[in-house]
C-alpha cells in the first residue's frame, strides 16, 4: 500500500468544499464515515478564506476563529496540527484506512506547521491526508513538503461561472439550454459558488435531466439571502407549518416578496391542484395534458399526488382561506399584513398535514402510492 495525500486548491470555499466532499465519499467507499473520517479546520482567518496561495511566503494572522457544525476546531494552531497528526498517526479501526481532512491550511505559520511538516516526511500508509487551501498562504516549508511526499493537487476548476456551470449542472443532473445557462451566469455574476445551491433547487423542482429553457429558470433566481419561491408551496404541501412559516419570512424580508405577490404563489399553486382534482387523470402524462402542456412532467406528477392527498374537500377548502386571506389583505379586516400571512400558510400546512395523515391510516402507506 503506497501513502496517498491530497490538497485541495482554490479561491471559492463553497467551490473547494463541493470538491472536498466528492473526494471524500469517494475515499470513503464501503467504510463506516463514523469510523474512517475525522475532520479539522485550522482556527485562524478562517472566515475570509479567500487566500489559494500555495507558492510560500508571507504568513497569515493568528485571530481566533473556530469553526462550527462538526468539524473538529478551537484551541491554537501547534495544537490543531497536533491534534491532526495525532488522529493521521493512529491505525484505522473496523476500516481499511483513516481519511483525516485538514482545512483552511493557509491560516498556519511556519512554526505551527512544523508537526505537519515533519509527518509527511514519513506518512503512515493507512491514513489519506486531505488538506484544503484558504485563510492566507501556505508557509514555504509545508509548500516544500507537499511535492517531496507526492500530494496530489486537485483544483476546483473554473472559478467563471459563464465556464463552470456546464460541470456543474451535469453533476447535479440539470439540462441548461444556452440561454438558460447565460441567464444563470448573469444572476450570479462573479459569485461561482452560488451556482451549486441553484442547481439542485431546479434538479428538485424539475427532475433529473429535464432540458431547462431560461424562463422555467428566471422563477428560482433569487437573491443572496432569499429562497426559491417554490419552496413555500413545498413546505405547505408538505404540511410543515414550521418550515413553511421559515420560508415565508424570508421570502418577505431577504426576498422582498410583496404580501399580494406571495397570495398569487399561493393562488397559482391551489388552482393547479384543482385543475388535477378529476378522476379522469391518472398519472404524470394525463397531469402534463390536463395543465396544456405548460408544466414539465415531473413538477406535474408533483402537482397530480397532493391534488390526490388533499382530495375535492381539502383543495375547496384551500382555496376559501386563500379567498379569505385576500379580502384580508385588501383591507376588509385591521389584522396586520404578516399575521395574514402567516395564519394562511399555518391553516394550509394542517390541510395537508391532516390529508396525509388520513390517508396513511386508510391506505397503511404513506402519501402516494400510484
Amino acid at each position: 500500500m503506497t501513502t496517498e495525500n491530497y490538497l485541495v486548491k482554490g479561491s471559492d470555499p463553497i467551490l473547494r468544499d463541493r470538491v472536498v466532499r466528492e473526494l471524500v465519499e469517494k475515499l470513503l467507499g464501503a467504510d463506516d464515515v463514523g469510523l474512517a473520517l475525522e475532520e479539522f479546520v485550522v482556527p485562524g482567518k478562517a472566515a475570509s478564506a479567500g487566500g489559494s496561495s500555495v507558492d510560500g511566503g508571507s504568513e497569515s494572522g493568528d485571530s481566533d476563529n473556530p469553526a462550527s457544525g462538526d468539524r473538529a476546531s478551537g484551541g491554537d494552531k501547534a495544537s490543531t496540527v497536533a491534534r491532526v497528526v495525532a488522529a493521521a498517526t493512529t491505525p484505522p479501526f473496523g476500516t481499511e484506512r483513516r481519511i483525516v481532512v485538514l482545512r483552511e491550511v493557509g491560516a498556519l505559520n511556519t512554526a505551527d506547521a512544523g508537526a505537519l511538516v515533519e509527518y509527511l516526511g514519513n506518512p503512515m500508509e493507512t491514513t489519506v491526508l486531505v488538506l484544503v487551501v484558504g485563510g492566507g498562504t501556505i508557509p514555504a516549508p509545508l509548500v516544500k513538503a507537499f511535492k517531496a511526499s507526492g500530494t496530489q493537487e486537485i483544483s476546483v476548476g473554473s472559478e467563471q461561472p459563464a465556464e463552470a456551470i456546464g460541470d456543474l449542472a451535469r453533476a447535479a443532473g440539470v439540462s441548461l439550454s444556452a440561454s438558460a445557462a447565460r441567464r444563470i451566469s448573469e444572476h450570479v455574476g462573479e459569485d461561482a459558488g452560488r451556482l451549486p445551491a441553484i442547481l439542485q433547487v431546479l434538479a428538485g423542482a424539475f427532475g433529473s435531466g429535464t432540458k431547462l429553457e431560461v424562463d422555467e429558470v428566471e422563477p428560482y433566481l433569487t437573491e443572496a439571502g432569499a429562497v426559491p419561491v417554490y419552496l413555500l408551496a413545498k413546505a405547505v404541501d408538505a404540511g410543515d407549518h414550521i418550515e413553511s412559516l421559515v420560508i415565508l419570512d424570508r421570502l418577505r424580508s431577504a426576498g422582498n416578496m410583496h404580501p399580494l405577490q406571495v397570495m398569487g404563489l399561493l393562488h397559482r399553486h391551489f388552482e393547479r391542484l384543482l385543475r388535477l382534482d378529476h378522476p379522469d387523470i391518472m398519472g404524470e402524462a394525463d397531469a402534463v395534458a390536463a395543465l396544456d402542456g405548460k408544466v414539465k412532467p415531473y413538477p406535474a406528477k408533483l402537482a397530480w399526488q397532493q391534488a390526490r392527498r388533499l382530495g375535492s374537500d381539502g383543495i375547496r377548502q384551500a382555496i376559501e382561506l386563500l379567498g379569505r386571506a385576500d379580502l384580508d389583505l385588501r383591507g376588509a379586516t385591521a389584522i396586520p399584513e404578516e399575521a395574514v400571512l402567516e395564519v394562511l400558510v399555518t391553516r394550509l400546512a394542517g390541510l395537508s398535514r391532516r390529508a396525509g395523515a388520513t390517508r396513511t391510516q386508510a391506505t397503511g402507506v404513506r402519501g402516494v402510492g400510484r
